[in-house]
């Protein structure tokens, strides 16, 4: 079960020792107190309520609802929402997470009613709103609203028909009585109940299941125990597809619905995460295999095995066919979308073989074309939780998008007659546009551009950031690794493993993908690849991916965003960036993106023509671009075309989580205009450190990046002049210049030695390394101030604290004079 609240443990705390049972030190209020409570009700908090009337309610010996396992204090439903704009650690959003007063469990993970209680000077029906929310996320069949008074009961248990009814505080329901009405109106059998009402594998505090993986798991139980054989399951990347897929797996074989499981993967590494980690109980208890070497060993009854490892193009290879076609009692297909939706894929005939089993398809991104359609395979999915949802509720990074745009890519390439590429080839006169950059054609410098790109974003940012470059093939994979390397020369000198190439015809490159993904190994940082990285592997502090790659299929750009959508707190990975060369975030656009998957229907001869038909584009493969006939086109190599950036825009959630998508220089203007006015105003707030500080913050959180913006406008300026050129028009002045005014040296003259020497050090740093915060003491402990004394000492030199901060104050005032 998920962690109590405070509330909880605190009163879990005061107990007492009884019949060696530890119970709870509170005992529910006597009726002789009952009376006073009601006169004094109106003055008592929701919390008074819950303690003094709701939870003796709910533990009267009429309703019997158990305090410890069954009733649930303040029940976290979901985390508070990450920003892409908060400072470190404060990069969740206070009071955005939802939290019921108390949630009711039949059994652990089970749930049956959702309670929300407000004070009495509320209706008692005042929570049935809240309730019904909360309800929903968990699919618990009952909802509760209550003053103190009485109760308001939803009946959500029959799916034809909800009713409402009051009922007094001595009347609620029992467990048993709940349960009861919701078997009868699920068409729940004893035989059904004993595979529905199975326990849960009770983990470690941190493996709690979440509400969106309690619901997926209870309806996949139930919807197997009433006979349904095919599941699909669409679940965004990183909202732990593999454990709800334990989690079902162990309910069935506990129950021994399930006797004999086989987990197909079509990625090793999926394989070996789920054996090592989520799957590990069963390994406990020995119960479990991995498929190697192509030998079977049928003395088990969990197996898992790469698809790869159990099929072949040529018969014998086959070993599938070893086990019985009633072998498996239940088919797990992990990332489902790669292989099975496929009619002829090797996936299929697996699956086709073992037809009488039950299978599970699982997916972040259901697969569907004129031709492939997981759908028509498994059905309607029995259960959605998408990137949007997984976001809203705290559990998943958000993102923000930087688009880029070449003026080759925007107007084109034509070469003209007679043009010879690098290697001597007559280039074919015509408009090369951007679908065929790095397929049909390579523009060198335009590689080495959106190399010094990444690199420049790197650099504002953090070097050691995780990045992923998607490239069009393996061959674009290997040219941009060398532009990487060449632009990071100087990390790549300290470790040649910075910069890798992870694809699929590179042995040497793959043996990296492990400590790519582990968050402790520093290196590979930057990894280029084509398609290998897009799927299946678990980057879980992945802040960059870089697409330059043409993504024509939604299926495969939601499984490259995916890369980068999981939250590491302890890595300090809360949101990642995606960096888009080829308008592949258009995406973002369509209105299908986070929706709930659509079959495409392909109308055949004698059926209806609804629905209409939608096919999908086929993506560029792994390997080097190749001709209809199956040969390897030549690319056409132009090593000389300049190639300049026409624009470049920074796409992010305002402070309404709506997409905002403006250059950064319009975005700051408008952010600063609103929150300062006139110029005026905004050096008088920037020469205040307390409201400088609030006024750098709230540029943060809406969006505007310093970083971003110090790119936008050049080096060697600092962040006053940055706001005051974009935000008023106001002419760039570097640092140097302001450091070097006259009425500077000036002030100096009228200070001691010893002062002069700690000013002029604190200016150095502010023009060498754009220290903005003078009057930040730290500054003192830097070279070449540790030389002059302590910074107690140093402090001290003018008369204390205030005399130091008045000091840097003055300083202020004359560096940013623009009078």
């Amino acid at each position: 079960m998920p962690e109590r609240s405070a509330t909880f443990v605190f009163g879990a705390l005061l107990t007492s020792f009884q019949d060696k049972k530890l119970v709870r030190n509170t005992p529910p209020a006597v009726p002789s107190t009952q009376a006073a409570l009601a006169m004094k009700k109106k003055e008592l908090s929701e919390r008074d309520i819950i303690s003094k009337f709701v939870l003796p309610a709910l533990t009267r010996p009429s309703a019997g609802w158990d305090l410890r396992e069954q009733i649930f204090e303040e029940y976290t439903l979901t985390a508070d929402r990450i920003t892409t704009k908060g400072q470190p650690g404060q990069m969740r959003i206070p009071g955005t997470g939802k939290r019921a007063d108390i949630v009711l469990f039949y059994k652990p993970n089970l749930p049956l009613a959702v309670i929300e209680v407000k004070d009495n000077s509320h209706a008692i029906g005042a929570g049935m709103q809240q309730a019904l929310a909360y309800a929903s996320l968990l699919d618990a069949p009952f909802a509760y609203s209550s003053n103190g008074d009485a109760f308001v009961e939803s009946d959500r248990s029959n799916p034809a028909k909800t009713t409402e009814r009051e009922i007094p505080l001595d009347a609620f329901p029992s467990p048993a009585e709940l349960w009861q009405r919701y078997c009868q109106t699920h068409d729940i059998t004893p035989e059904r109940e004993a595979i529905v009402a199975q326990d849960w594998f009770r983990g470690t505090e941190d493996k709690q299941p979440r509400h969106y993986q309690i619901k997926a798991v209870n309806r996949t139980v139930e919807a197997i125990a009433k006979g349904q054989s095919r599941i699909l399951l669409v679940m965004a990347t990183g909202t732990g597809k593999t454990f709800t897929a334990f989690q079902i797996i162990w309910r069935l074989w506990k129950a021994k619905a399930k006797k004999r499981v086989l987990f197909l993967a079509d990625r090793n590494i999926l394989v070996d995460q789920a054996y090592r980690n989520d799957f590990q109980p069963f390994g406990n208890i020995k119960n479990i295999t991995k498929i190697r070497h192509r030998q079977v060993d049928k003395s088990y009854e969990v197996y898992l095995a790469l698809y790869q490892a159990v099929s072949g193009t040529e018969e014998e290879k086959n070993i599938y066919k070893q086990f019985t076609r009633e072998f498996f009692d239940l088919i797990i297909v992990d990332e489902c979308h790669r292989g099975s939706a496929a009619d002829d894929s090797a996936w299929r005939e697996i699956l086709e073989y073992f037809s009488s089993a039950t299978q599970i398809g699982l997916t972040a991104t259901p697969k569907e074309t004129s031709t492939v359609s997981n759908i028509d395979y498994f059905g309607e999915p029995i259960f959605t939780y998408s990137l949007r949802e997984g976001i809203e509720d705290g559990y998943l990074a958000p993102y923000k998008v930087i688009r880029v745009e070449f003026d080759k890519d925007v107007d084109g390439y034509t070469p003209g007659k007679g043009k010879l590429d690098k290697y001597g080839r007559l280039v074919e006169d015509r408009t090369y546009t951007r679908s065929d950059f790095d397929r049909r054609l390579v523009l060198e410098k335009r590689t080495e551009l959106v190399a010094k790109r990444v690199t420049e974003y790197l650099k504002l940012t953090d070097r050691f950031a995780k990045t992923i470059v998607f490239c069009q093939d393996t061959e674009h994979a290997s040219r941009m690794r060398s532009a990487l390397v060449n632009e990071n020369a100087d990390l790549v000198a300290e470790n040649d493993r910075y910069v890798r190439r992870i694809t699929s015809d590179d042995p040497e490159g793959k043996l990296e993908i492990d400590d790519f993904i582990q968050p402790k190994e520093r290196y590979p940082v930057i990894a280029t690849t084509a398609q290998l990285l897009s799927t299946g592997v678990d980057v879980q502090t992945c802040k960059l991916i870089v697409i330059d790659r043409e993504i024509g299929s939604m299926t495969e750009f939601k499984q490259i965003i995916g890369r980068g959508t999981r939250v590491r707190e302890d890595y300090g990975k809360f949101w990642f960036t995606i960096m888009d060369f080829r308008g592949a975030t258009r995406h973002f656009e369509d209105e299908t993106f986070d929706g709930p998957p659509e079959q495409v229907y392909e109308v055949k001869e004698g059926e209806s023509i609804a629905p209409p038909e939608r096919t999908g584009e086929p993506s560029p493969g792994e390997s080097p671009s190749v001709s209809r006939s199956g040969q390897r086109r030549d690319k056409y190599v132009i090593p000389d075309e300049e190639v300049l950036t026409v624009a470049e825009t920074v796409v992010r959630y305002n402070a309404a989580g709506k997409r905002v998508e403006l250059p950064i220089a319009e975005h700051t203007r408008r952010v600063l205009r609103e929150m300062c006015g006139p110029r005026r105003t905004f050096r008088d707030r920037w020469l205040d450190p307390e409201r400088r500080s609030e006024l750098l913050g709230h540029l943060e959180r809406e969006g505007a990046s310093l970083g971003e913006l110090a790119k936008h406008c050049g080096d060697g300026y600092a962040t006053y002049d940055l706001l005051s050129h974009v935000g008023y028009d106001m002419p760039l002045v570097t640092r140097k210049d302001r450091a070097q005014k006259p009425v500077i040296q000036t002030y100096f003259a009228t200070q001691s030695p010893l002062r002069r020497k700690v000013l002029e050090g604190l200016l150095a740093k502010f023009v060498d390394e754009g220290v903005e915060t003078l009057d930040d003491t730290t500054h003192l402990t830097l070279k070449p101030l540790d030389k002059l004394g302590t910074p107690v000492e140093l402090v001290k030199a003018f008369g204390g604290r205030v005399g130091f901060e008045k000091a840097i104050s003055v300083l202020e005032a004359y560096l940013y004079d623009d009078a």
